[in-house]
């Protein structure tokens, strides 16, 4: 068995045992949570079992129904707040429907409100996003490091080279396509805060 096979194996493991935890953490069926989130009752059963590969858009819609980020779902829960996370131990995650890869690059504590993920997406590839209500407020910036993306918030759309820094709250549809030729990388920076 191949080291990108095992990881696959293990941060799908992961995100079945985050999803499953959540979901019992607030009370919620299966049945209530696929009518919060639009996702089907035996979709959220396969993942909670480690049975499906989901994509970035239907763990988008868990994260909105659970009320959590998205990246909540690839984290551990933590034994102990740890202030720093050493790359080993950043877990990484590719989609399967568009092959972007992202990596959660702070450590898992519930007491920041901010969090820092890598991304690098293919050229060609793109990514919507439907879910828009929230608990929480959540303000985002993206920072492009290699390549270019086009970013669509709303009915905004934006083309990003490197170096431009994108900052949005996090209450609209919004759209990740890269129309060019190479990689983009970029970094997202998200920080949550209560709603009032």
């Amino acid at each position: 068995m191949d080291i990108e096979r095992l990881a696959r194996m293990d941060i799908n493991a992961r995100i079945a045992s985050r999803v499953r935890f959540l979901r019992q953490q607030r009370g919620l069926s299966l049945d209530a949570l696929a009518a919060r989130c639009d996702v089907s009752r035996s979709m959220i059963s396969l993942i909670e079992r480690g049975q499906s590969n989901a994509t970035a858009v239907v763990l988008e819609k868990l994260a909105a129904g659970l009320g959590v980020l998205l990246l909540a779902l690839f984290e551990e829960a933590p034994a102990a707040v740890a202030p720093l996370m050493r790359r080993a131990e950043q877990p990484e995650w590719r989609d399967p429907q568009s092959g972007y890869l992202r990596r959660n690059i702070s450590p898992p504590n519930p007491q920041t409100p901010i969090r820092i993920v890598e991304v690098e997406f293919p050229a060609g590839a793109q990514v919507t996003y439907e879910t828009s209500a929230r608990d929480a407020r959540v303000h985002q910036q993206i920072w492009v490091l290699e390549g270019g993306i086009d970013i669509t918030v709303g009915t905004s759309r934006y083309a990003l080279e490197p170096g431009d820094c994108l900052a949005f709250q996090l209450d609209c549809p919004t759209a990740f396509h890269n129309p060019h030729r190479k990689a983009a990388r970029y970094a997202v920076v998200t920080s949550t805060e209560p709603a009032q």
